[in-house]
């Protein structure tokens, strides 16, 4: 009885589907901000965002991404001169800016993410393949991560632009974490957007094989 249960709640859980104000606002209103308002994001509201991003899937379950709250005044003015000079005022008016890493050895936490086999010979022997499934796979968690910031009502500003060995020596020395990409939360001026851009086609982008 029990596994009929669980087989019916799974086919439940997969006929649900978002309505149209949840979807504006995971995909077709959400934009990546450039100024921001003077409203505090309490650690609170990121430990619950953690709650959501540490869901998202990764190959073998390796969960590489690391993650920098960048909050405090200290924190800004170590990161400032990692940045690009065009990235400087955003970051600084941000109540938060994630630093999303990866970490290379990640695969030493495997036993416990991924106890069904023992799999990390197949990063520890081989440190390209490990930077790499690192890389792509906090990639798909940093993705993850702004899609649940703006379901908990908060508002994204991805961005590259920093000087990746300088902000790794800053914050991650001592560690095989590098720095992936930035992400600043908060809640975003609408009065400092631009117009949305031009987005491709599904003619222009995607086909069948």
């Amino acid at each position: 009885m029990n596994s009929t249960m669980e087989t019916a709640g799974q086919l439940h859980r997969h006929l649900q589907t978002l309505d149209d104000q949840g979807l504006d606002l995971l995909f077709r209103q959400g934009r990546s901000h450039n100024g921001w308002l003077a409203r505090e994001v309490g650690e609170p509201l990121l430990r619950q965002l953690w709650e959501l991003v540490r869901y998202a899937p990764t190959a073998v379950n390796g969960m590489p991404a690391r993650l920098v709250f960048v909050t405090s005044a200290q924190g800004k003015q170590r990161l400032e001169p990692c940045l690009s000079p065009g990235n400087v005022e955003k970051v600084m008016a941000a109540p938060v800016t994630a630093i999303i890493g990866y970490d290379v050895a990640f695969w030493e936490r495997l036993p416990m993410l991924f106890p069904h086999a023992d799999v990390r010979a197949m990063f520890s022997e081989d440190p390209q393949i490990a930077e790499l499934t690192a890389f792509r796979n906090s990639s798909l968690q940093g993705a993850w991560l702004m899609l649940a910031a703006r379901a908990l009502g908060l508002d994204c500003g991805p961005m590259s632009g920093f000087d990746g060995e300088r902000l790794d020596q800053t914050f991650f020395a001592g560690t095989g974490v590098r720095a992936n990409f930035l992400c600043n939360l908060g809640y975003g001026d609408p009065a400092r957007l631009y117009l949305r851009l031009p987005r491709l086609s599904f003619e222009q982008a995607c086909s069948f094989a």
